[in-house]
This record gives structure tokens, sequence and C-alpha cells, in this order.
């Protein structure tokens, strides 16, 4: 059984709670139906129930009627949720009445929804933009002891079965921060691993990347990644991580050898940590794009609670495929 299918299993041996803002969002319905359908996760969609059981009916998703539809114009539960919002964010100068509607804002709703112990973990941004998903995640939910950072990783499904976990990697950061500092990288090599060992179920071996690999090159780009390198190993002393590494000796053997004698992670590597967001970004494109590899992600990490961001342009089973990973990020 591949990676994804054990989570799709352990998804449904441990039905989580997801909350999906864009409830009218045409993609999401129908893949909400499939979620229903395969009883992957209990759902609750936000929006006006008479809009979403007409669209359900018309497509004939005759699932939807499982989930839980939350109005929040109607709702009798929407001055908890905005005294909530109003007690978090009253230090930072919000009234009681920009909290009553800012909370009905399903962002901000479905995070809350969450911070109140009602839902497990959320999933959006079929319309909105990644900063749309995130802000409300920050404000409310905040981030992870000890992490101060939230990134984007993608689990990387590619057809070379040489490379990685049988052709499986993990890339971070592939989708927030643009320039990292060091401890910044470090962080988020840290969070990427414990996403590999979490979702995927295995053991980490990281890779922090760089156009030079152990001195080769010199430059002040490659120094951040060197003492990236550095701060990871103090702060997570007994994970298997390496660099600076080029990423050829990361993957491939014979060159991590030679490039890099005596590493536990050169010609190994499963998970790819990149120097910032544009070779993140262009990096797990072009691998989507070249290989045909099954790109799942952006996967948030470091926010307190599962909290996800999907691209503008996804299709319906990338939707399906990220309810997945939300429910098993949820899973405790």
């Amino acid at each position: 059984m591949d990676i994804l299918s054990k989570m799709t299993e352990r998804a449904k041996q441990n039905l989580q709670r997801i909350v999906l803002p864009e409830g009218d969002e045409p993609r999401t319905l129908e893949a909400a139906n499939i979620i229903l359908r395969e009883k992957i996760a209990r759902l609750t969609l936000i929006g006006d129930p008479e809009v979403i059981n007409k669209m359900a009916a018309e497509k004939g998703y005759d699932h939807i009627c499982e989930a839980t539809l939350m109005n929040p114009k109607t709702d009798p539960r929407m001055p908890q949720y905005a005294n909530l919002l109003y007690e978090l964010r009253k230090n930072k100068g919000m009234t009681e009445e920009e909290a009553a509607k800012k909370a009905q804002d399903p962002l901000y709703l479905g995070c809350l929804m969450i911070k109140n112990g009602d839902a497990d973990g959320e999933l959006a941004g079929a319309r909105g933009t990644t900063a749309d998903t995130i802000r409300p995640a920050f404000q409310i939910l905040k981030t992870k002891p000890g992490v101060g950072i939230v990134s984007g990783a993608f689990l990387m499904f590619t057809p070379a079965k040489a490379l990685g976990e049988d052709g499986f990697l993990v890339f971070a950061d592939c989708a927030v921060n643009p320039c990292p500092s060091a401890q910044e990288l470090a962080q988020i090599a840290i969070s990427t691993a414990e996403t590999a060992r979490s979702l995927a179920q295995i053991e980490p071996r990281v890779a922090m990347l760089s156009f030079s690999t152990k001195g080769s090159a010199k430059h002040e780009l490659v120094d951040k990644v060197t003492e990236a390198t550095r701060i990871a190993h103090e702060l997570a002393p007994g994970l298997a991580l390496d660099g600076e590494l080029q990423a050829d000796a990361a993957l491939v053997e014979k060159v991590g050898v030679l490039k890099a004698p005596g590493s536990k992670v050169a010609g190994k590597a499963n998970v790819l940590v990149f120097p910032d967001l544009q070779a993140g970004n262009i990096g797990y494109k072009l691998v989507e794009r070249f290989s045909g590899a099954n790109a799942i992600g952006p996967i948030l990490q470091g926010i307190a609670a599962p909290v996800n961001d999907l691209s503008r342009g996804c299709k319906v089973q990338d939707i399906v495929e990220m309810v997945i990973i939300t429910a098993n990020q949820a899973i405790k």
C-alpha cells in the first residue's frame, strides 16, 4: 500500500472534523461529496445552506446531506465565536463590533471553530490567496510552541523510484517565506522532518540544499545554509540532517559519496529544504511538470492546529487529497 493510501485508511479509521469555509465553491462541494461518500472525514461547510443544498441537488451530490452546514449570518453560536475573537484580539485593539463582523468571515470562523473545539482542521484557498488563509490562523490559532515560522511543504510522489523513499520526497518551503533567515530555515527543516515523520510515517533524512556542497563554493547565500544546518543540529540533535548539499549530492548515491563522503544524508535524502521560496517554488513545479510527479500541497507547517491552503487553480482531486492530509495532521 502506498503512502497516500495509508493516509486515506488512517483518516477513515480516525474520523476528524474538517471545516471547509468555501462551502458553496463548486470544486469544494464536489470534493466534499466524495469525502463524505468515502467516509474519510466529518465535514462542516460554511455558507448559505439554501445555496449549498440547491447546488448539491442540481449536481446529484447525494452525500452533502451528511455534512454540517454552517450559516454565519444566522447560526445561534455566532455571538460565542465573536466573543472568543474579541478576547483573543482585544489587546491588539479589536473592538467588540469589529470582532462580531470579522467572525462572520468564513476563514476567521473556521479558525474560531477549531479554537473553540468544534472542529479539528480547516482547508481553504480555492477562492482566496495564501495570505487570506494564513492571516486568521496566525491571529487565532498562532504557531506551535517553540516554532516561530509557518512554512509550506509539498509531498512529492515521483516516478523516480531510485530517489528519496521509493520516489517519495517532501519539499519545503515552497509556499510561504520568500527569504528565510538561517534561524527560520533551521525551523523549517525541523518542521518538514516532522511532516515527513507524522504524515508519511517515514524516518526523515533532511538535506539543506544550496549551489554548494561542503564548501565547494563561497558566498553569503551558502553561509546562510551552513549556519541553518548548525542551528538545526542544535535544535534537533537526533535528526538525520546535513548541509550544505547540492541537489545531486543530496539525491544520487554515487554523487553523494563523491561530494560528501561520510554523510548520513548525502545520496539518500527524502526531505529537501530549499534555501528560499524562489528555489523551492520553482523546484517543485519543475519536478511536477517534467517528471509527471503528483505534488500534494502546500501543507502548512508550524500552526498550532491543522489549517491548509489550496491553489486557486486546484482540481477536485487536489481538494480530496488535501482533506486527507489535513485529517492526518489532526489525528493525535
